[in-house]
């Protein structure tokens, strides 16, 4: 689906229910993509204004904000968004928006994070919290994208993408035997577990 018709899709759920925080979530992230960099913000930020515990939708937003050369703007929601990542464990958000702090130059909120020292030698370790959690017992799909998941993503988070993924499937209304929508819940997913595009790159993903 092209981006074009991606943001008529969102922008119809946004308008019959705008309460909605992932139709707010994908429509800014529609938008992005289409670099229309205000609405995109002012999306996530409605985003936020729904679900205040979403890291990611900070994030995002500060980007656009940034996109357009705005740091007064971007600030505020880098801060916020730093701190929640820290606080979930969204530690792939946190860092992130640490690296967009040194690149403007201001240093991130003082956030210390448990030492990799503390963890016992052979304990499992979740990639996206970097706390110490059960391991699936089996890949929970097939492929490459199923292996890295096993390898890196604790029971736990892999649980609670679960509960999260079946609330993007109810408010967007996915049908997920269509590719378009699961290729939206797919990117939903990647973003949840932070699979990066350089992770899709190495396990020879698009």
């Amino acid at each position: 689906m092209e981006v074009t018709e991606r943001i008529t899709q969102f922008e119809a759920l946004v308008a019959e229910d705008a309460s909605n925080d992932m139709a707010h979530f994908s429509l800014g992230n529609a938008y992005a993509e289409a670099e229309r960099h205000r609405e995109a913000a002012t999306s996530f930020e409605r985003c936020i204004a729904i679900n205040m515990n979403l890291s990611r939708a900070y994030q995002l937003a500060a980007e656009q904000y940034l996109a357009m050369e705005d740091i007064a703007n971007a600030l505020p929601l880098m801060r916020d968004g730093f701190d929640i990542a820290q606080r979930n464990g969204d530690l792939k958000v946190k860092d992130t928006i640490e690296s967009m702090f040194e690149k403007i130059g201001e240093a991130p909120p003082a956030a210390p994070v448990a030492d990799d020292a503390d963890v016992p030698a052979g304990t499992f370790v979740c990639s996206r919290t970097r706390r110490a959690g059960a391991q699936l017992e089996k890949l929970p799909f097939k492929g490459a994208m199923g292996q890295w998941i096993f390898d890196h993503i604790a029971k736990e988070t892999w649980d609670a993408w679960i509960a999260q993924g079946t609330k993007v499937i109810n408010e967007l209304r996915l049908d997920l035997s269509r590719d378009e929508d699961s290729q939206t819940y797919d990117q939903h997913m990647e973003d949840y577990l932070g699979i990066t595009a350089d992770v899709k790159k190495g396990l020879g993903a698009s």
